[in-house]
């Protein structure tokens, strides 16, 4: 460890414990102060590394203050660990506010990377879009939520959210009714935990997969929508017209689209967007 103060910020396993880096094992050994989001969820962890440190709280509803109590022991000469309950601090979890403080008051801020939610989705998700944007988690409210989708809708990018296990019909509703139906959603749930799934479907197929399990819909959530098809150019025209003879046969949208992509080469999503369109919404 450095021989000057500084804020550890560590992030800590989702539920498998063999995720915690040896780096951080050693980090939450050595110093004397861990700053946690929720004292009674950490402290089993430090006693199963044997660690001596004793804890602060520091969550949503005292960031400020924690943040002084923290500054308080830097000056002192003593290092402190900030962790949340899962993952990594900060990352809609408390902690940016406290870093900030800790970097205004000229102390050195060191990240110990590892577990994140969002992260291990995506790597997991299939999702090919070249850029992702994380947006965490909605507002609460349906008007605020409706009017944020809104804003995120047409950004060419592959869009990452978090949600909790009570609003998880509704939130992908909403995306669903603002995004479109037609968008691939991969629903992560309980990552690196005992009872971990890893869904893809279009947006408009999700609240069915949820409600065909209760089981489905606990735990704690990442939805990822793939970004946006492009718009439809005057060179998917031999698309468009196999997609039309498809439909014509009575085909159903989703297996019409499926077999215009393979026929043509054209985007799935685009074509599913285009059948849907072509039936009415059917």
């Amino acid at each position: 460890m450095e021989a000057s103060p500084a804020l550890y910020v560590v992030a800590t396993p989702l539920g498998n414990l063999g995720d915690l880096t040896a780096r951080a094992a050693e980090v939450l050994r050595a110093v004397p102060w861990v700053a946690a989001e929720d004292t009674r969820h950490s402290a089993p962890l430090l006693r199963h590394l044997g660690s001596p440190a004793k804890l602060l709280p520091a969550h949503e509803h005292n960031e400020e203050a924690a943040a002084r109590q923290v500054i308080e022991r830097l000056a002192a000469g003593e290092s402190v660990a900030l962790v949340s309950d899962a993952g990594t601090p900060a990352v809609s979890d408390p902690g940016a506010r406290l870093v900030a403080r800790v970097r205004e008051a000229d102390f050195k801020v060191v990240p110990l990377p590892g577990p994140c939610a969002a992260v291990a989705a995506l790597s997991a998700s299939g999702i090919t879009a070249p850029r992702w944007l994380f947006v965490g988690f909605l507002p609460t409210k349906a008007k605020q939520r409706e009017e944020a989708l809104r804003e995120l809708a047409a950004l060419p990018a592959a869009l990452v959210f978090y949600e909790a296990p009570h609003r998880i019909l509704e939130s992908v509703a909403a995306l669903a009714a603002t995004l479109g139906a037609a968008r691939r959603v991969v629903v992560a749930r309980e990552l690196t935990k005992l009872f971990e799934t890893i869904h893809a479907c279009p947006l408009g197929e999700a609240a069915a997969w949820l409600e065909a399990d209760a089981n489905r819909q606990r735990g704690e959530f990442v939805l990822i929508v793939d970004a946006p098809a492009p718009a439809a150019g005057d060179d998917d025209a031999e698309a468009g017209r196999v997609l039309g003879l498809l439909l014509d046969e009575g085909l159903p949208v989703k297996q019409a689209a499926k077999l215009a992509h393979a026929i043509t080469g054209a985007a799935k999503n685009a074509l599913y967007e285009r059948a849907l369109a072509l039936r009415g919404g059917a």
